[in-house]
């Protein structure tokens, strides 16, 4: 796969943060991109006005983007939350009320790829009971998703920067993939194999990739340290997703970096131009 036979698409809740998001579908274009991923656009609701909606499906059509990847609401992201479907009470509740407009924005545009991410331990709870509230929320999830056809995708985060977060690792979002799918039956859960949070938490990259191609059904990249592009760190991006490819992994790598003092749509120097839209 590499950087010229990959499938890369743009994160705009981290690349293009400079222009107002309705901008970022276009700009994505203008830089040679024809497939974007996001988190939840909306950090202070779980479910904005139809009219808001609209106006990013709108921009995305207009800009002949394709979603290829969205998050489900996941509290104040970038900020101190890491999601919101294990943390009782009114976060639970948001998350849970998020489920029905997220698929349906997601099936409005074709996209296959939902992300949910776990969340924090919380002083006022059980691990036990939060778990036991992840799992009960996560099938929820997995059945919504699949009504779609679409894949429900768990991400390991790293300590570093989420040490409240008890996903912090492959075999600990694989572990997560395998009682979604155990307690629903579909089959639709899957990792999704961060490689700058996996490298943050010293795994052994080429051994995760290794282990886990065959579950996974998307990836991230960014370099380390500093999340930046591929190439401002120390990490073998371009041979790691050689190894991806060769073992097996067909899917989306979503570019999930911070391009730094720079615009976003300098940030591309390292990939050709006609490799951004497969």
């Amino acid at each position: 796969m590499g950087f010229t036979d990959g499938r890369f698409n743009v994160n705009l809740s981290i690349l293009f943060t400079e222009l107002p998001l309705l901008e970022r579908p276009a700009a994505a274009a203008a830089a040679g991109f024809g497939a974007v991923e996001l988190w939840w656009p909306w950090v202070d609701t779980p479910t904005p006005a139809q009219s808001e909606l609209d106006a990013l499906r709108d921009a995305l059509k207009a800009a002949d983007t394709r979603l290829v990847g969205l998050n489900f609401y996941a509290g104040r992201l970038p900020g101190p939350d890491r999601g919101a479907l294990s943390v009782p009470g009114e976060e639970s509740e948001r998350f849970r009320a998020n489920i029905p407009v997220a698929v349906e924005f997601a099936r409005s545009l074709g996209c296959t790829a939902l992300n949910a991410l776990y969340g924090n331990r919380v002083a006022d709870a059980e691990p036990g009971a939060q778990d036991e509230l992840a799992l009960e929320n996560l099938a929820l999830a997995a059945r919504a998703a699949d009504s779609i056809g679409a894949t429900l995708l768990i991400e390991a985060l790293n300590a570093v920067e989420s040490p409240d977060c008890p996903i912090v690792s492959a075999p600990a979002a694989i572990e997560v993939v395998d009682a979604v799918n155990a307690t629903t039956g579909l089959g639709n859960a899957a990792f999704l194999m961060d490689l700058y949070h996996l490298s943050m938490n010293g795994e052994d990259l080429d051994t995760v990739i290794d282990t886990y191609a065959d579950r996974t059904g998307h990836v991230q990249i960014a370099d380390t340290p500093g999340r930046g592009a591929p190439g401002t760190g120390t990490l073998p991006l371009e041979g790691l997703l050689d190894r991806l490819a060769k073992a097996g992994y067909r899917g989306w790598t979503g570019l999930e970096y911070k391009p730094g003092d720079r615009p976003s749509a300098e940030s591309f120097d390292w990939l050709p131009y006609a490799a951004r839209r497969p």
